[in-house]
């Protein structure tokens, strides 16, 4: 099975910014993969190459077995792509703006059918289109997200701006999901309902890139995840596998106050209170340590393995041995790349609003820090 993404030595600077240092990834086709990094790590200028809206200065990306920047095109009509901030035109209906990037992609917008809710009477809204079970699916996700798609884009809320993106993702039939902190602006329950539809895209086979802050979701959702750090992967793997890297938390009431469990290899900040101790230990280690809590008496005992949050902070709470500075998102006056023709085949105007559930408009929008 080949590769959804792959990245080797991704190179992007801006002026003197090393924004992308030799960054390495790979995307398993099928999976849902977390892309985690603090602001400034790289993410979105990687989800930018990514995308064909800056040329990378150096190293190599395949996406979908295409050149992010020479098959722009052709790849847009198999990618939805959801920004953390969507821009919405004012004018139209989240409904219309739905079909927009479903006829973009190459889909249908035929015949109306109700929105997400009823007016006075019971009567159904004009709003969503689409054939056959295209339309349904987005009928379902609009009843979901409980959006109403008769709205113009100027009257949504940062949080109905965002479902009308995952609306217009969800329902489309991309093979790759390029997802870059899209809960943003949702209460909880619309996450859960999120979470939902990324389980529903992965069972149809669809691949999806998830960078989100929220870790819980991350660690939810998510096959494998890649840690970044001033333009570099740092770390990359199944949660089980990188887990059995670091420490997991011990917690034990004994029989007797224990002890000599500091001297034991792979075992560290043990705190003892009478017969209460609670310590630290390398996975690889838990036999011995085990060994040594029964022979004083075990009356009670709880493991805990790392967290995704443990496992990120352990690479951010340690300021870096070489000194440099945390790689930027690309410097707001950072001069853009020339247009480049959207997923319609013309180029974009400037202005022009993201585009979300496929890949956005390519413009002259400047690269903004995250």
């Amino acid at each position: 099975m080949t590769d959804a993404i792959t990245v080797a030595g991704l190179r992007k600077t801006f002026g003197r910014t090393h924004a992308l240092d030799g960054l390495d990834l790979s995307v398993r086709t099928g999976e849902v993969h977390g892309f985690l990094g603090p602001n400034g790590a790289g993410k979105s200028t990687t989800i930018r190459v990514l995308l064909g809206l800056i040329r990378a200065d150096g190293g190599e990306a395949r996406l979908l077995g295409g050149d992010p920047w020479r098959d722009a095109v052709a790849l847009h009509r198999r990618i939805a792509y959801v920004p953390g901030d969507v821009t919405l035109w004012p004018n139209l209906s989240g409904g219309e703006i739905i079909d927009l990037f479903g006829r973009l992609r190459g889909g249908g917008g035929g015949g109306a059918v109700r929105g997400g809710r009823r007016g006075r009477g019971g009567l159904r809204r004009r709003g969503e289109t689409g054939d056959g079970g295209a339309a349904s699916r987005k009928q379902e996700l609009l009843d979901r997200f409980e959006l109403d798609p008769t709205k113009k884009g100027g009257a949504y809320s940062k949080g109905n701006r965002q479902k009308v993106a995952l609306v217009a993702a969800f329902a489309s039939d991309a093979d790759l999901l390029i997802l870059d902190e899209p809960t943003s602006g949702l209460d909880p329950l619309m996450e859960e309902v999120f979470q939902g539809c990324v389980e529903q895209a992965r069972d149809r086979g669809a691949t999806v890139l998830l960078s989100s802050h929220i870790l819980s979701e991350v660690e939810a959702l998510c096959d494998r995840v890649s840690i970044i750090r001033q333009g570099r992967t740092v770390e990359t793997g199944a949660l089980g596998e990188l887990r059995h890297l670091t420490r997991t938390s011990v917690t034990a009431e004994l029989a007797a106050p224990p002890r000599g469990l500091d001297e034991l290899p792979g075992v560290h900040d043990v705190d003892v209170s009478g017969h209460h101790v609670t310590l630290q230990a390398d996975t690889g280690k838990l036999d011995a340590l085990l060994r040594a809590l029964a022979d004083t008496g075990v009356r009670s005992l709880t493991s805990r393995p790392p967290t995704l949050e443990e496992l990120f902070r352990r690479h951010y709470e340690d300021p870096d041995a070489d000194g440099r500075t945390a790689a930027a998102e690309g410097p707001a006056d950072t001069p853009s790349e020339p247009d480049r023709p959207s997923a319609t085949g013309t180029p974009s105007a400037p202005g022009t609003p993201s585009a979300p559930g496929t890949a956005p408009a390519l413009g002259t929008r400047k690269a903004t820090p995250r």
